[in-house]
């Protein structure tokens, strides 16, 4: 492994760079994985990453040591602890980080089954969470209008816990657009002023709308949307967390579709 121990070097800048600034992962199609989890996941579904990163602690676990036995054929970088720690966006750090390239759907249209839409979400945790939630229930696409968090962010990644490489992933899409062409059902999740999503029809094709953690989603694709769908609450209670809603929302349609 090539060694490195100085700020100066040029991998090392190039590796902060792109740790610091979802501009820089877009301008290079590139991210970081950070975890044994996402890098045996990532290595499981997708196959090598293109760099292995260890810390000089992390060299040292088992752990990683089985992990990167399994990637022999991965170019692989050792830092100094106090380096990696730079690099990292957690306190403690596990001690790998995996560079990947960050996939481009070709298709930018849905395919066969429901989709889901993100209207501006803005908290990671909530990004990578219903991306997480959609991976399991058995969604294939994802599409983040402007202003949500960057799918491929370090936060977001760790909070889907690998859900991205089940998914086909689209940012910066036009939300208005696929709801317009959407040949499905199009349901607005909403607070309050829906139908109760207990009563309706989620048996075929849906696209799920869920929007802005503190307003919602927008009022001009609310009403682009044929249905607006509210979960039943307790009297008193002003609102679901938006990925708590999307869970429901989106294991609702599976219990229709199973059950």
């Amino acid at each position: 492994m090539k060694y490195l121990s100085s700020r100066d070097n040029a991998d090392f800048k190039a590796l902060k760079a792109l740790a610091a600034d979802a501009r820089e992962q877009r301008r290079q199609a590139s991210t970081l994985l950070e975890g044994s989890h996402l890098v045996a996941a990532y290595r499981d579904k997708v196959g090598p990453p293109e760099r292995l990163i260890l810390s000089e602690h992390g060299a040292a676990q088992p752990e990683i040591l089985a992990l990167q036995a399994t990637l022999a054929g991965t170019e692989a970088l050792l830092l100094k602890d106090s380096l990696f720690s730079e690099l990292s966006g957690v306190a403690t750090p596990t001690g790998i980080l995996a560079l990947i390239r960050i996939p481009s759907p070709r298709e930018s249209s849905p395919g066969a089954g429901s989709c889901v839409l993100l209207d501006a979400l803005q908290d990671a945790g909530n990004v990578g969470s219903i991306l997480r939630t959609a991976a399991a229930a058995g969604i294939g696409d994802l599409f983040l209008g402007p202003g949500c968090a960057g799918a491929w962010t370090p936060r977001v990644l760790r909070a889907a816990q690998g859900a991205h490489f089940d998914l086909r992933i689209r940012e910066h899409a036009d939300l208005g657009k696929l709801i317009a062409e959407f040949p499905g059902c199009t349901v607005a999740a909403t607070a309050h002023g829906g139908d109760p999503l207990y009563l309706l029809d989620l048996s075929g094709r849906v696209a799920w709308l869920f929007g802005n953690e503190g307003c919602g989603i927008s009022p001009q694709l609310a009403a682009c949307a044929r249905l607006r769908a509210a979960v039943p609450m307790a009297p008193g209670s002003e609102s679901l967390n938006v990925a708590a809603a999307a869970a429901i929302c989106l294991f609702e349609e599976v219990r229709q579709k199973r059950f």
